[in-house]
């Protein structure tokens, strides 16, 4: 990819035309990091761009932005630009081409504001960029609040890098923040979610949250999460603190390679305890997985994830409590949870929810898992199913109906237990059971 960008760039200038690296890739290089992507700054127009390149696709044509594809390698070209006026809180009213300073002076952060000729080795930087970098300091260009008001997204972006990039904001940025935190919540619902996605995919989650909860943003846009502030927990059990911190802690037990889905349900399995706090002879949360895997639903809903992401994380959240129920059930029962899909993720998050308490005891993590590798080498998939639900209603002389269905779950529970293997057993069972 990168060799490909810089024929892009050797092409446009050899039309005429300025061109450099820009943005994100810049700030990566300094850093010592690799980019992931290698957008392009340019004073060609986008008609220019289309004429000088081979294949071009207009994602932004009235904002100077085009999109080129070589070598099989896509790549973000824009034109520079200037921006005026900001109604909607997201989008300029009008653009402007001009010149590669005044692009500059346009862009969120000091940071971004950087160009790079890889042909000559040559920063240009308009905007002390470069020493914000070696500060470790998040600083918008110009007014910050301006920049805010031009897009609303730019404070959850500035949450995100000050933690991912393990900076500190500079105190105009921080003020401004907090000054417009409410103006996060007018933010797409779509944006917000790719925002905290980012965000919670990086092993800096809790200190991003902690940060939203310190400006203001987080009651914006996650009032449910703001809702554990402040809730107080069993301190015979919980002596870390509120279930907020509790939450952040189970947060910082997460493995770097834990997935999206598992990352939301540790964030938040506890969710439900915001709706069914009680005291009665302690502090009480009865049924708070069960609650909380129906606020998840709507959380999930709201910020747009799809379908499936949705139901993982609610199933997650809504069971994070059954663990400590396995070790009594009957085999065939157990063997029913640990040849779900999603038992493995179900038996981290209760790591994680463990390790987030003080104390913390992971004696019934261990037994369980020690179990599931056990059970899982006697039956380390779902057995086949030795009779149809056809076969069921002709033993018992039947109709379709509910008594179908559950015949054939006892019989799976008898499967799992290694009770019953063959057919003969099977068509046996349904007829000794059948009144059962």
């Amino acid at each position: 990819m990168k060799p490909t960008s810089i024929e892009i760039i050797k092409t446009l200038r050899n039309a005429g035309y300025e061109a450099y690296w820009a943005g994100g890739c810049v700030r990566d290089i300094l850093l010592g990091v690799e980019p992931k992507d290698f957008d392009i700054a340019t004073s060609a127009k986008p008609h220019e761009i289309s004429a000088v390149l081979t294949k071009v696709i207009p994602i932004g044509e009235q904002f100077g932005v085009m999109l080129a594809e070589e070598n099989g390698h896509h790549f973000e070209i824009a034109t520079f630009r200037s921006d005026s006026g900001y109604s909607d809180g997201r989008r300029p009213d009008a653009v402007m081409f001009t010149d590669a300073k005044e692009d500059a002076l346009r862009r969120d952060f000091t940071i971004n504001g950087l160009f790079y000729d890889p042909l000559r080795d040559q920063i240009l930087d308009f905007v002390e960029g470069q020493r914000d970098l070696d500060q470790k300091l998040i600083r918008f260009i110009r007014d910050p609040h301006e920049r805010i008001l031009e897009d609303h997204l730019r404070i959850l972006r500035a949450i995100r890098f000050k933690n991912t990039l393990g900076f500190q904001y500079h105190p105009e940025t921080f003020v401004a923040i907090k000054q417009h935190a409410n103006l996060a919540g007018n933010v797409s619902a779509e944006r917000i979610r790719d925002e905290l996605n980012k965000m919670i995919l990086h092993e800096s989650f809790a200190d991003a949250v902690e940060d939203m909860e310190d400006t203001g943003v987080l009651a914006e846009i996650l009032p449910e999460v703001q809702a554990l502030k402040g809730l107080a927990q069993p301190q015979e059990f919980h002596r870390e603190g509120d279930v907020f911190d509790h939450t952040l802690g189970a947060v910082r037990a997460l493995k770097p390679h834990a997935s999206l889905a598992l990352r939301w349900a540790v964030f938040l399995h506890d969710i439900g305890k915001s709706e069914t706090f009680k005291v009665e002879e302690r502090i009480r949360y009865d049924h708070h997985a069960e609650r909380g895997g129906e606020i998840v639903g709507q959380i999930f809903r709201r910020l747009r994830f799809s379908t499936r992401d949705t139901k993982a994380v609610q199933w997650l959240v809504a069971h994070h409590m059954m663990l400590y129920n396995v070790l009594d059930m009957e085999v065939g029962r157990r063997r029913h949870w640990f040849l779900h899909p999603r038992f493995l993720d179900l038996l981290e998050l209760n790591r994680c929810d463990v390790l987030g308490t003080d104390p913390a005891d992971l004696t019934t993590h261990d037994k369980v898992l020690a179990l599931y590798r056990k059970d899982l080498e006697e039956m380390p998939q779902e057995p086949e199913r030795l009779l149809t639900g056809e076969e069921v209603m002709e033993i018992l002389d039947i109709r379709p109906g509910e008594k179908v269905g559950e015949v054939l779950e006892a019989l799976r529970m008898e499967q799992l237990a290694k009770k019953i293997t063959t057919k003969e057993e099977a068509e046996e069972f349904v007829r000794k059971n059948a009144n059962a």
